[in-house]
């Protein structure tokens, strides 16, 4: 598999290399392993050096942040068939890399694929940062299987298989453990640097589908991510590049009138969600919905008008209706498999 690397980004994570880098060696036979470092200062360098000698640096200089720090690595090294984007604070389980590896060898139209993506804490429940793959509703919210809004399910097979097969065509797979087809991710144009962190992985699905290919989640593969390794869920820069991101990506993937339609409920739904914070007493949080609209404005024609880029809505993992209304009016926490793997505008 020598083909295949595991590229693993860091930035002042030693303490998530000390935990996890050698289990990624271990559970990854014949692949690379390679950290490629967005210019940490604790010492992650000598510690890889000491204790993981067979892994690979790569640095990058400074904070390119994901998407930055991904594209250079993914423009550095070469001969490589398939790369698998991985968060630091990975564990991937026993067997999870030939799975995907077979599966991109026997589908030339595949451009990505993510495994389970489960709850370091408690593994027998999804984890909110892509669980079973990605899906997104008719408003452009991305939701995932085992994952809608806040609602957390337990993993009881119930994504392993659908309609008997074991891998899944979705809207989005996971950047936490990502494997895409380098020469699809470089047809697309990579990640977009724009958006930084966040969302990101969602752009350069929707961009590959729109070139042609499809994506995947699979259920024979499983890791276990801790999740909010950088940014953790209580931090107003992560709401900030959420809310901010999820509107720019909409521009820039759909025609301008279907663009706009989207908009205009986004917005105001963004204003309720604000009022929701400052309810909570979360005041950080409301500002950072401001500061993101604010944002939003100033990058809104750098990302809609972009005259080469292909347009459109992917024909796989769209989900009808409003995952919004679902969960809040009619108190729906969980998909079922069928309505995810049938949806289709």
């Amino acid at each position: 598999m020598k083909h295949v690397a595991v590229i693993i980004l860091n930035w002042n994570g030693k303490h998530w290399l000390e935990s996890f880098l050698n289990l990624v060696v271990e559970r990854s036979p014949g692949a690379r392993v390679i950290v490629a470092d967005n210019g940490s200062s604790d010492n992650s360098q000598s510690w890889v050096a000491a204790n993981a000698p067979s892994v690979e640096w790569l640095g990058l200089g400074s904070n390119h942040g994901y998407a930055g720090g991904y594209n250079r690595a993914l423009s550095e090294i070469k001969d490589v068939r398939y790369a698998v984007l991985m968060n630091s604070d990975i564990e991937p389980l026993e067997g999870w890399l030939a799975p995907l590896v077979d599966r991109m060898d026997a589908s030339e139209n595949l451009a990505a694929i993510q495994p389970k993506i489960l709850d370091h804490k408690r593994p027998d429940h999804f984890e909110y940062a892509g669980a079973a793959g990605g899906y997104m509703d008719a408003l452009a919210y991305p939701f995932a299987a085992g994952r809608v809004m806040s609602h957390i399910e337990k993993d009881h097979g119930q994504y392993d298989t659908v309609d008997g097969q074991i891998c899944r065509k979705v809207f989005w797979a996971s950047g936490a453990c990502l494997m895409v087809r380098v020469s699809a991710y470089q047809q697309a144009g990579g990640l977009d640097e724009q958006l930084f962190a966040h969302m990101e992985e969602i752009d350069l699905c929707w961009r590959m589908q729109l070139h042609g290919y499809s994506i995947e989640a699979h259920g024979g593969s499983s890791v276990l991510h801790v999740g909010g390794g950088t940014l953790n869920a209580l931090s107003p820069q992560k709401t900030f590049l959420n809310f901010r991101n999820s509107l720019l990506i909409v521009v820039k993937n759909l025609p301008t009138g279907s663009a706009m339609r989207i908009l205009a409920a986004r917005l105001f739904l963004d204003g309720l969600a604000g009022l929701v914070y400052l309810r909570q007493g979360k005041g950080s949080h409301c500002w950072a919905i401001v500061r993101a609209h604010r944002d939003f404005y100033r990058l809104f024609s750098s990302f809609s008008l972009r005259p080469n880029a292909k347009k459109g809505w992917p024909s796989n993992g769209r989900y009808k209706g409003s995952i919004l209304w679902d969960v809040y009016v009619k108190k729906q926490t969980v998909i079922q498999p069928s309505a995810l793997a049938t949806s289709r505008h």
